[in-house]
């Protein structure tokens, strides 16, 4: 009797102990008051060599960390929604997950990627909504450059986002309106010095270099992520390999006589097929951007994501979460690709159906993945040069910045194998 009397007593005395909380879990469904800083908390985990759960389409797609004081601290700082949560609810949830019925996957975030911005440090009245939303979030990125990638310093690098840039060498076509502002002067010249300290005669020329090194980057197993004119000029200027698209206003010459006959889709990633705009008043690159500025109203201008299956289609689902399926729209210098040009094998995440327009684009190409994204900020739907910068403190819960973060969590997870 008085074995079992103790048994009792220690039994009663262990049991605020079992039920310890020993994991933190971050909602991303409405309950979470800061989804982009959690981003950065899940980094600064990774950052520590610890692992992340992220719990695909449980809760918005929520993180679930070890609980440990110096988490809960920085959660507290940063104003990110948390959950301590005991052995048995981690089970509880799981159990959920696993359950075949459910749309629902864990998949393990292992180690924080080294991420770049290929960026100008002078950006002029342009800012990047990438830029914006890394520094938001806290998660530590470097800047690089035509001249970095020239010299070799991309392969430092797991992740590489291409900032709001013209690949073609036309400077964006900018001298229809802003030509002769003095930040866009200073950022020609630029170009212009570092073509000729690398023995380019034109920069257009080294423009397609950088381009073709950003792209061995990514047949070696990198990821890329392009927004607005990143993406559609970064293939336009690989078909343009063998020919010169580029006007005499930019270079001083005019455009070779075959210069829509000689592209050669084969060394683009994601269009195909496309015909180029040319001539000194031409505003887009090419048909790639379907996009006018009144073509879709701004109130009906929502684009809707994919669902994919969280347990076979695991890639689109990480790069798909959110606690929203409907984004607002926003328009860029490339907004919305046209789905009639898009290779084989390109996944489309987010579209706008009735207008034939992919917004959110996904392929692989050799061992690495990339991703295109329409448009220039997800929270200022037509920002122009010398428009005010967004303010990430009045947009803490941005859906459109979200798809931006999932890709930079991305290259951290650990790979498992498409099933069959």
């Amino acid at each position: 009797m008085r074995r079992i009397q103790k048994f009792l007593v220690l039994t009663l005395l262990l049991l605020p102990l079992l039920g310890k909380a020993n994991s933190i879990l971050m909602p991303m469904d409405e309950a979470q008051k800061e989804h982009l800083k959690a981003y950065g908390i899940a980094f600064w985990v990774l950052k520590a060599d610890l692992e992340v759960d992220w719990l695909l389409n449980y809760r918005g797609g929520s993180f679930l960390v070890k609980y440990a004081k110096s988490l809960e601290d920085e959660c507290k700082v940063r104003g990110v929604t948390y959950e301590v949560v005991s052995d048995s609810d981690v089970s509880a949830i799981m159990a959920t997950i696993n359950d075949a019925s459910v749309n629902m996957d864990v998949v393990k975030l292992q180690k924080a990627p080294r991420i770049a911005v290929y960026s100008p440090k002078d950006k002029g009245p342009l800012e990047d909504a990438v830029d914006l939303v890394l520094k938001y979030a806290e998660i530590p990125f470097d800047y690089i450059y035509d001249e970095g990638i020239l010299e070799g310093n991309l392969p430092k690098y797991d992740w590489l986002h291409l900032h709001h840039e013209d690949f073609t060498g036309q400077f964006s076509k900018f001298g229809n309106g802003f030509g002769n502002m003095e930040w866009n002067m200073r950022n020609r010249q630029m170009q212009e010095d570092v073509a000729k300290k690398f023995g380019y005669a034109k920069v257009s020329k080294m423009k397609l270099a950088v381009a073709e090194r950003i792209r061995e980057f990514t047949a070696g197993g990198g990821f890329l992520f392009a927004m607005c004119s990143g993406a559609d000029s970064f293939d336009i200027a690989l078909a343009a390999h063998n020919t010169d698209i580029v006007d005499y206003q930019y270079d001083g010459d005019p455009v070779a006589d075959n210069a829509q006959a000689a592209l050669d889709f084969t060394q683009t990633l994601a269009f195909q097929n496309f015909t180029l705009q040319l001539g000194p008043r031409a505003r887009k690159f090419s048909n790639i951007d379907t996009r006018t500025l009144n073509r879709v109203p701004m109130q009906n201008d929502f684009f809707t994501l994919f669902d994919f299956s969280a347990k076979w289609d695991i890639v689109p689902s990480m790069l798909t979460q959110n606690h929203e399926r409907v984004i607002k729209g926003f328009i860029g210098l490339a907004t919305a690709f046209d789905k009639s040009l898009l290779k084989p094998g390109v996944t489309i995440m987010g579209e706008l159906k009735t207008e034939g327009e992919a917004r959110y684009i996904h392929g692989e190409y050799g061992k690495g993945q990339w991703t295109f994204y329409g448009g220039h900020d997800p929270e200022d739907y037509q920002h122009s040069p010398g428009s005010p910068q967004t303010d990430l403190k009045l947009h803490p819960n941005s859906p459109g910045y979200r798809l931006i973060l999932n890709n930079v969590l991305f290259p951290a997870a650990k790979k498992k194998k498409q099933k069959t």
